[in-house]
């Protein structure tokens, strides 16, 4: 009950967007809006992951081909601020469901030039028709299962485009413990975040689904993340091998 209090008071703070939600108004805005708000944060989230992303991305090298060469999707690549911790001469497919990303993702390339940038795709995790089977050595995913709608689906695609052996790579805030006291804030949050970011949930358990998916291996850790917003403190990351 007390949740469910918490959680109109919040509505009535962003009514117009309610309102607008409504009449079918306030998705493009959002998706025009949103970028300009992921650059900036972006930055944040590197500052304070640094270490986490530098540890994670140590070990990419070893899944490059025979020839030495590492062909790397990236999946809700955003602005592009995970470019800096790849290794060098690494060929880069950049994928985003939001094209008015792409503006700030050149302004990323431009400033790696330490990476082979192939194409950017404008599709869904879930449903990446334009990419063939076995195709890349690397499939990187951060702070991007909060916003898909069908994981599973996701991971299913994952594992197709991925050649046999390669990895999947993923840094995630998920659905905190339900005995702490960030649930009960996730819990509260969860109904308006969503409008606020583009559909992000905060009470996904992205652990299940990785658990489920049918990869030979799976190397996963939840930690709290060093963040100022304790809803998105709760992570997982890790890497999984097909």
């Amino acid at each position: 009950m007390l949740v469910f209090i918490f959680q109109q008071c919040l509505k009535i703070l962003i009514l117009p967007i309610y309102v607008l939600a409504y009449f079918g108004l306030w998705d493009p805005i959002c998706k025009k809006t949103f970028p300009i708000f992921m650059n900036q944060l972006s930055k944040l989230y590197n500052k304070k992951m640094c270490k986490e992303k530098e540890k994670l991305f140590h070990n990419m090298r070893d899944y490059a081909d025979a020839s030495g060469k590492l062909h790397l999707l990236e999946i809700g690549v955003g602005t592009g601020p995970n470019f800096q911790f790849y290794p060098p001469n690494t060929r880069v497919t950049c994928l985003d469901y939001n094209p008015n990303f792409q503006k700030f993702l050149l302004n990323s390339m431009a400033q790696n030039t330490h990476l082979q940038f192939e194409n950017f795709v404008v599709a869904s995790a879930e449903n990446m028709t334009s990419l063939s089977d076995n195709s890349v050595d690397v499939v990187v995913c951060t702070t991007v299962f909060c916003s898909v709608k069908n994981t599973q689906a996701a991971l299913k695609e994952i594992l197709r485009v991925l050649r046999p052996g390669g990895a999947f790579y993923f840094i995630e805030h998920v659905a905190a413990s339900r005995s702490k006291w960030a649930s009960f804030l996730q819990q509260v949050c969860n109904p308006t975040w969503r409008y606020l970011t583009d559909g992000c949930s905060l009470l996904k358990e992205t652990w299940k689904d990785l658990e489920n998916a049918g990869f030979s291996k799976l190397y996963l850790q939840h930690f709290m993340a060093p963040l100022p917003l304790t809803v998105v403190c709760p992570h997982i990351y890790g890497y999984a091998v097909k």
